[in-house]
């Protein structure tokens, strides 16, 4: 990654690049697997669009008819996509649960621990006016004036956070609390290095947000 300070030799940019690109690939995964949207690492995705557009220039300079060009396209084409699918993972989550993501995050952005980047909150913020903007224009301007009023909050779709998943322990955790939903006693267990689960989300979230923990 370029650097305004610090010259990097090209086998330590080629390391920092793939460290780079291998937490994108576990960003994605988890973000497709997760039930509720994650914290988002723009700074990840803008110093890999950076390595990209480096990248790019480089194999413009190689022939046409060099065979790296061809494999140097495939594997850029390959992180695009990736990139393109985690962004598109994150705004189908906002447009499905769009009311309690925006009203949680007016929360985070008062405590400094926004999930979503401004551009996102911007797009919550402006799918959920025109949801209610049409919602009043096709249904509730052709009802009596009684029935005109409605509490948006009642119509929210909450992630499912005690859906199972599968997650292999990045670091050894102890005393993961295991809620039992009927009532009963809960149950503590611990997590090996190494180790692979199916667990309800909701007693690992804050493993997945802070890389304790990967879902597979």
């Amino acid at each position: 990654m370029e650097n305004d300070d610090i010259e990097l030799s090209d086998e330590e940019e080629e390391i920092t690049a793939e460290t780079v690109l291998k937490t994108i690939q576990n960003m994605w995964q988890n973000e497709r697997l997760a039930p509720e949207i994650l914290p988002h690492r723009n700074d990840m995705i803008e110093c890999m669009l950076g390595q990209i557009q480096h990248m790019e220039r480089n194999i413009n300079k190689l022939p046409k008819t060099d065979l790296r060009a061809s494999i140097h396209k495939m594997e850029l084409n390959r992180i695009k996509f990736i990139i393109c699918n985690y962004l598109k993972t994150r705004l189908d989550k906002i447009e499905k649960y769009c009311i309690s993501i925006v009203n949680e995050e007016k929360q985070r952005v008062e405590s400094g621990t926004n999930y979503l980047t401004p551009s996102e909150y911007r797009y919550a913020q402006e799918y959920l006016l025109n949801m209610e903007v049409h919602l009043k224009s096709v249904v509730l301007n052709h009802v009596p004036g009684n029935m005109q009023t409605f509490e948006m909050n009642k119509m929210a779709i909450q992630p499912n956070l005690h859906s199972h998943i599968f997650l292999k322990a990045i670091d050894t955790v102890s005393g993961v609390v295991l809620e039992d939903l009927f009532g009963e006693q809960d149950e503590e267990i611990d997590l090996d290095e190494g180790s692979q689960h199916i667990l309800q989300y909701k007693p690992v979230a804050d493993l997945v947000k802070n890389g304790k923990v990967q879902l597979i």
